[in-house]
């Protein structure tokens, strides 16, 4: 089930006395072979765990440099199919690394919770954060990927209530994603220690890992916040560097730039116990 692999990922990392790295891509940026390459990089130089962003004309939680992805990759064409079938070729050649499909509910509620979740199914999604659908509303699709074993992943944040945690915990399973700072992605850092005893209880509460995202950007970011968390996630650093490429007009060098900085990443995490 695809559940599995997210456990058995957490269970490898665990034994390995470190925190996991997962990481982000936009699907589509600039193109879908691009991004195919950046998967294989990514998996190549220590990502855990990959998050593959839809595409969305709305998307509300992202900040201006994966809005900017997503406009790219709309640009070019990417519907959600697209991102499926990105993600299934893929794993035709990797088993192992857990694929999240992270976006919003509204082109997964179009294409149908049933259809979606058998797609994704097909496709070797091992669960989504879908980021506007909260718990309260989500039943129909836990319904949906229930046959499939796909994980629903939900968000904390600093400001989550324990009451609220529990709730956001029932019906998720993989992980839980803390949100460490207010505000959209990439809106500045949080200092680990103003967010560690959220964390602890976000893992009491839930009896999920707990990684922690938003802000975090350099090696040195993610080990400081390893020593909190089950896990470190990274993604506008990401989506910055295919700014970047295609800025200089140096497209090619998309996944060598990605890799470099999971490469980075990675380490900084290998070094530091959890």
């Amino acid at each position: 089930m695809p559940t599995q692999r997210i456990t058995d990922r957490f269970d490898r990392v665990r034994a390995e006395k470190r925190a996991a790295l997962v990481t982000y891509v936009m699907a589509g940026d600039p193109d879908l072979e691009t991004s195919y390459q950046t998967l294989c990089a990514l998996r190549d130089n220590g990502a855990d765990i990959i998050e593959l962003g839809a595409p969305f004309t709305d998307p509300m939680a992202d900040g201006p440099a994966i809005q900017l992805a997503g406009q790219r990759s709309l640009k070019a064409g990417t519907k959600l199919a697209d991102v499926l079938a990105l993600a299934k070729r893929f794993r035709a050649e990797d088993k192992e690394t857990p694929l999240i499909l992270m976006g919003y509910a509204n082109p997964v509620f179009h294409m149908g919770y049933a259809a979606f979740a058998e797609s994704a199914a097909d496709a070797g999604i091992d669960g989504t954060i879908l980021v506007d659908l909260p718990p309260e509303e989500d039943h129909e699709l836990r319904e949906a990927y229930e046959k499939y074993g796909i994980s629903v992943i939900r968000l904390a944040t600093p400001t989550t209530t324990e009451k609220r945690i529990a709730k956001v915990a029932e019906g998720a399973s993989g992980f839980l994603y803390y949100v460490a700072v207010a505000g959209v992605t990439g809106a500045g850092s949080a200092d680990p220690e103003d967010i560690r005893e959220g964390v602890e209880r976000a893992q009491k509460v839930s009896g999920l890992p707990v990684c922690v995202g938003f802000g975090v950007r350099t090696g040195e970011q993610a080990a400081a916040m390893a020593g909190i968390a089950d896990g470190v996630v990274v993604g506008t650093a990401f989506v910055d560097h295919v700014r970047l490429a295609l800025e200089s007009g140096d497209t090619g060098s998309i996944a060598g730039r990605i890799g470099g900085l999971a490469k980075e990443l990675s380490t900084a995490l290998k070094g530091v116990s959890s």
